[in-house]
């Protein structure tokens, strides 16, 4: 059966081209790449067309068009069986092709196998930020996993039973994907070697960015509302509580307060010491006590950076949803 890689790009010029270079390395070269780039002008266009003949590639020019139609426009041109979709901004592994699809190849009955992702940090506060943020592997339970479309491979047919990609959606867009595709067919194989390298944002501005866009997308696709509710009561109401039990009762509310804290921070510090391994293997990071000490500082800063991020992103989602009523995705 062919296989087809698929990716948008959009200001993608010096990414585009270590994600290219990562893919003519897989040991399962794809039969077609279909790039669809969405209006870029910093030559990434340039960098793809002059791209050495050894890959099989195809570029598309579609200016305008968000990640979901660039998505979308990129299957349809496809004319592979099976779909392996990634993104620019990533470093694929060697074998991720032949581990994300191996699954869809030797059983006929499954439709999707989600790959996986790991912090490719070059900082210290990039590998903070990827022990925040991204899970490892054996945290994850692939019965529950929703796959980034940084990772994932599909079966055309599936995409095309599903509607595609949600044009409408400017971020979470995979998720909605994800959850349609769950609701249609057998369940997902999930691929822990199918791994891409996903640089983290470089500053806490850009983490803000980031993490408000999520969550005015998950607003816009009535995503996660308890997920949200938890975070709202968390901070508005439980904390608040806290902080007046131990100032007129007790300080012994004190201790309650930071062994919450610890508990929610528990993960992230438990990823840390692998994260910053892997940053001074790859990428020549430093590790020294003292950017230990600034990782561990970072990580509740980060955290509360995303949570307040998240907490003004989603209820802007929300006005949006119910101006512009979006189709209901759990239907149609």
């Amino acid at each position: 059966m062919t296989i087809s890689v698929i990716a948008t790009v959009l200001n993608e010029r010096g990414s585009g081209r270590r994600l290219l270079e990562s893919l003519a390395a897989q040991t399962l070269l794809p039969d077609e790449i279909v790039i669809v780039d969405g209006g870029s002008t910093d030559g990434t266009l340039d960098v793809l067309r002059a791209w050495p003949g050894r890959l099989p590639l195809r570029v598309i020019s579609a200016p305008g068009a968000n990640i979901s139609a660039g998505r979308n426009r990129a299957i349809a041109e496809a004319s592979g069986e099976l779909i392996a979709a990634t993104d620019a901004g990533v470093v694929l592994s060697p074998g991720w092709l032949e581990a994300v699809t191996a699954p869809l190849r030797e059983n006929p009955a499954l439709t999707v196998c989600g790959g996986f992702f790991q912090a490719d940090a070059h900082t210290v506060f990039e590998a903070a930020l990827g022990a925040s943020t991204l899970p490892r592997a054996d945290e994850v339970r692939p019965a529950a996993f929703l796959p980034s479309s940084r990772s994932i491979a599909f079966r055309k047919a599936a995409w095309q039973a599903v509607g595609g990609y949600p044009e409408w959606l400017d971020y979470c867009e995979d998720l909605i994907f994800d959850l349609r595709l769950k609701a249609s067919g057998p369940p997902f194989a999930f691929a822990p070697r199918a791994v891409v390298y996903f640089r983290p944002r470089s500053t806490l501005r850009r983490f803000f960015t980031q993490y408000y866009r999520y969550a005015r997308g998950d607003g816009k696709a009535d995503l996660w509302r308890k997920r949200h509710a938890i975070r709202y009561a968390t901070y508005l109401l439980a904390g608040p509580l806290g902080l007046l039990l131990m100032l007129r009762v007790h300080l012994g509310f004190a201790l309650l307060l930071v062994l919450g804290g610890l508990l929610y921070l528990r993960r992230p510090y438990q990823r840390l010491r692998q994260v910053l391994s892997d940053a001074a293997r790859t990428n020549g990071v430093r590790v020294t006590l003292a950017s230990n000490l600034a990782a561990v500082a970072w990580i509740p800063v980060i955290r509360l950076t995303g949570d307040i991020a998240k907490m003004l992103g989603y209820p802007v989602g929300w006005l949006w949803r119910l101006r512009q009523r979006p189709p209901d995705w759990r239907q149609s």
